[in-house]
């Protein structure tokens, strides 16, 4: 396959963008390895694909998106397909459920309604304003041009942050865990909710996190947050990255960016060097190639 330019993987497929604007996928059928129920919708101009754990979504150029995959994982839009028709900007998913962002600052959702595909309970909030919406594994998070902030899903991760409601003024970035969110305000300080087991509860670090933060970051279970010094915050499971103190000493400073995946974190540092944690046998323990890991590192996936 030449022409590549993204590449987007689901739990069990994916699909690749090419610089036509053609789709091509392969994986498990069912859960958006095979696209031919689409195919003709997916010739040219699509722009952007995001999943879900069984589905996938495409932006297209004209701001019309096509799904397939699981039905009942997000592939099936027919339910709102007149709203996806035209003027969608952004489109995020959970393990379930998708959200798109329209030019004139709505949302749209669909797809399981236990994973954020139904969003009516907070509708009115929807109709205008949103500038991002991200997703836990269960739950969706909307941050409007106010700095305001609108949660659904899954309640108990996420879903409500009823809790923190007086304290989601200001914010500017919002990243997910499997089940809780944190958010960055404008005045660098980090707000947490949803279940205590996936990170919400950021306690124990508190008094790291009231200012310089500049970038947030997940697992599954955990958060990092990169602070302005270059130094690193973790909090949440430990057995998911939340857990930090055995590399701490490298991670007081000159870190720039932090990637997590299900139960570890990697840290690229000013150097071009990379510290990892978390979950030795999920990419926690990076020792067995620590000599290619000392220099020239540039992005970490």
């Amino acid at each position: 396959m030449t022409g590549v330019v993204q590449v987007c993987g689901n739990d069990r497929s994916f699909a690749a963008i090419k610089a036509d604007g053609s789709v091509v996928t392969w994986g498990d059928a069912a859960c958006g390895g095979d696209s031919s129920e689409v195919a003709p919708l997916l010739i040219t101009g699509v722009a952007q694909v995001c999943r879900s754990s069984s589905a996938f979504a495409a932006i297209k150029a004209n701001g019309s998106v096509v799904t397939w995959g699981h039905a009942d994982y997000g592939g099936n839009s027919s339910a709102i397909a007149p709203l996806l028709t035209e003027g969608v900007v952004q489109v995020c998913g959970s393990k379930g459920a998708f959200a798109v962002i329209k030019a004139n600052g709505s949302v749209v959702t669909w797809g399981h309604a236990a994973y954020g595909g139904n969003s009516s309970a907070v509708s009115p909030l929807l109709t205008e304003g949103v500038v991002q919406v991200h997703g836990s594994a269960v739950s969706f998070a909307a941050i409007k041009a106010n700095g305001s902030v609108v949660t659904w899903g899954h309640a108990a991760c996420g879903g409500d942050s009823s809790v923190v409601a007086p304290l989601l003024t200001g914010v500017v970035q919002v990243c997910g865990s499997n089940g809780a969110f944190a958010a960055m305000k404008a005045n660098g300080s980090v707000v947490t909710w949803g279940d205590a087991f996936c990170g919400s509860d950021s306690s124990a670090v508190a008094p790291l996190l009231t200012k310089g933060v500049v970038q947030v970051c997940g697992s599954s279970g955990a958060f990092a947050a990169i602070e302005a010094n270059g130094s690193v915050v973790t909090w949440g499971h430990a057995d998911y990255g939340g857990n930090s103190s055995a590399v701490a000493p490298l991670l007081t400073e000159g870190v720039l960016q932090v990637c997590g995946n299900n139960r570890s974190f990697a840290a690229i540092k000013a150097d071009g060097s990379v510290v990892t944690w978390g979950d030795a046998a999920c990419g926690g323990n990076s020792s067995a190639v620590a000599p290619l890991l000392m220099e020239g590192v540039v992005q970490v996936c």
